[in-house]
């Protein structure tokens, strides 16, 4: 039996060294939990998150007007992450303004610890938290990772998988596209097309 599970308050997982978390990142790549992880034809859950400097966001609100595009991340302290959402506000946001398209970075850290993420980078779409890790639980993306609560600011010790959901205006997937590894990003073009419906 794997060791390693989507979220699950009794197993934990967190690589210690280079060694060890490759082989983490190819036992993410063959174990079973990539089927039952978020795919096309799932629906977009009715739930609302806290936006760093907005407030509460309801995701059935802005699917009325427009796809929604979900960067799933870490927290403001990941060199990988940070460099996601670098690249995103240059060569995706622009695209998705001109779709009527939300884009919405995710990350279960909290909304204090996230604003100055925003400020930093002059990013221009929705950063927003998942502290209690609802949408992260229902897409089937986060595991445990003991000793983050500090880093996160929040107190339980969940990270979510470098994942990019994209739903239509009636909150079907089209597009769910989940990483093992912290580097790799999808690509602004794939994101675009599912956007777009191709």
């Amino acid at each position: 039996m794997s060791t390693l599970v989507p979220h699950d308050r009794r197993i934990g997982y967190a690589p210690p060294d280079p060694e060890t978390d490759a082989a983490f990142r190819r036992q993410l790549a063959r174990d079973a939990i990539w089927h039952r992880i978020v795919s096309p034809g799932d629906r977009l859950p009715s739930l609302h998150l806290l936006e760093a400097d907005l407030g509460p966001i309801y995701l059935d609100r802005l699917r009325l007007t427009g796809p929604v595009v979900l960067v799933f991340f870490r927290h403001a302290d990941s060199v990988e992450c940070n460099a996601t959402l670098r690249t995103y506000q240059e060569t995706l946001a622009p695209a998705l303004t001109d779709l009527s398209a939300h884009l919405v970075a995710v990350s279960p850290q909290s909304p204090e610890l996230l604003e100055p993420l925003k400020r930093r980078h002059d990013l221009d779409f929705f950063v927003a938290t998942d502290v209690r890790h609802r949408l992260i639980d229902a897409f089937n993306i986060g595991f445990t990772s003991p000793g983050t609560q500090r880093v996160l600011g929040v107190r339980d010790p969940v990270l979510p998988f470098p994942a990019v959901v994209v739903a239509d205006r009636s909150g079907v997937v089209r597009l769910a596209d989940v990483q093992a590894d912290w580097a790799r990003r999808t690509d602004a073009r794939t994101i675009v097309e599912a956007v777009r419906g191709r």
